[in-house]
């Protein structure tokens, strides 16, 4: 008895390993896209993005209202115009974008001025180097949130320093900073380089599930690369967010944490839901190799690891050091220190 449990332990660890490797090959295959693709088509109005809109367009035609006694806004803004023409041949300067957007406050935060509205949303995005970026974000942006008549607040986490990136470690001090300034409904995880194509793309929670926003950039051709992507744009409810205990905090560099809390949502017993391919479409702002962001080549060890890892590493481990807090015109700043990499992590710059 004592040869056959000493035999059949190797045999059981061969086993897991071999069924943990056929799962990665299984998550990265791109087959699987098309069969995605047809059902969220099926689903919804078939966009013609062809024909598309100024992200500006009616803005002005909405003005303070001259009492204080508001109504609710509308359950669908009649702002809502659909396709929108985003194009980064121009840089838009920060005094433009702020003559453009006169309703939006200090920090970045914004209440329509005609209604009350029915949805309170923080927009978390982590920084370092990509001011140009972050331009033609906020440019983009915060019209596309003013016609959706949401209650918002920008915030841009930015790590100081010149140690490895941690975005996911910047998502987790995002998510704590900015509920200390309001009761959000909603919290959205935002790459600085990513700007949505359709205002119907509405960027309010599921109440049950986290949801996947960017399913179609123009990166993937408009698909979804697998099955389990979870990376780009996404959103949870505060409750949801402390569910999966947050991102990681050990993912420095480039790749694997959005993996990784896609198993932290299964984990926990939820499952992700997505926006229909046709309506999350986004463009990204292209962009050179980051310095400091080079490929986290520890990202598929730390994977196979999360199931053992997803309650210890997370929103309850988490350790920084707040440098400062600013309302900037467009945006709250938040810079701060997250500490270093482990020394003996070898990288390589990303292709």
């Amino acid at each position: 008895m004592n040869r056959i449990r000493t035999i059949g332990k190797p045999c059981f660890l061969l086993i897991l390993a071999f069924l943990q490797v056929l799962f990665f090959v299984v998550m990265y295959r791109r087959g699987s896209s098309k069969i995605f693709e047809s059902f969220s088509k099926r689903n919804g109005e078939n966009w013609d993005y062809s024909k598309v809109k100024d992200i500006y367009t009616n803005l002005t035609l909405f003005t303070p209202a001259l009492t204080n006694e508001l109504q609710y806004c509308p359950p669908k803004s009649p702002l809502l115009v659909g396709p929108l023409s985003i194009t980064f041949q121009n840089i838009p300067s920060l005094k433009r974008i702020l003559k453009k957007n006169p309703y939006v406050k200090r920090g970045g935060l914004y209440t329509p001025p005609h209604c009350q509205a029915r949805y309170k949303t923080a927009i978390l995005i982590p920084h370092r180097n990509r001011e140009m970026h972050l331009r033609h974000l906020l440019y983009y942006l915060h019209p596309f949130l003013q016609r959706q008549q949401l209650h918002y607040r920008i915030y841009l986490i930015h790590q100081a320093g010149n140690e490895t990136f941690n975005r996911a470690k910047l998502l987790n001090v995002g998510v704590r900073e900015s509920l200390k300034d309001e009761d959000w409904d909603c919290l959205f995880l935002h790459d600085v380089d990513l700007i949505p194509e359709n205002d119907h793309n509405l960027y309010v929670c599921d109440e049950t599930y986290p949801k996947h926003f960017s399913s179609a950039m123009d990166k993937f051709n408009y698909r979804l690369p697998y099955w389990s992507y979870f990376g780009g744009v996404s959103a949870m409810t505060p409750e949801q967010y402390m569910k999966i205990n947050g991102f990681p905090n050990s993912y420095w560099g480039w790749g694997g944490e959005d993996d990784d809390i896609a198993y932290r949502v299964r984990y926990a017993g939820l499952k992700i839901v997505r926006v229909p391919l046709n309506i999350g479409h986004y463009k990204m702002v292209t962009h050179n190799t980051d310095k400091g962001n080079e490929e986290n080549q520890k990202r598929f060890d730390l994977l196979v690891k999360s199931p053992r890892r997803w309650k210890e590493d997370g929103m309850n481990s988490l350790e920084y050091k707040l440098i400062s807090k600013r309302l900037m015109y467009l945006f709250t700043n938040i810079t701060v220190d997250v500490g270093a990499a482990p020394k003996d992590r070898k990288t390589k710059t990303r292709s």
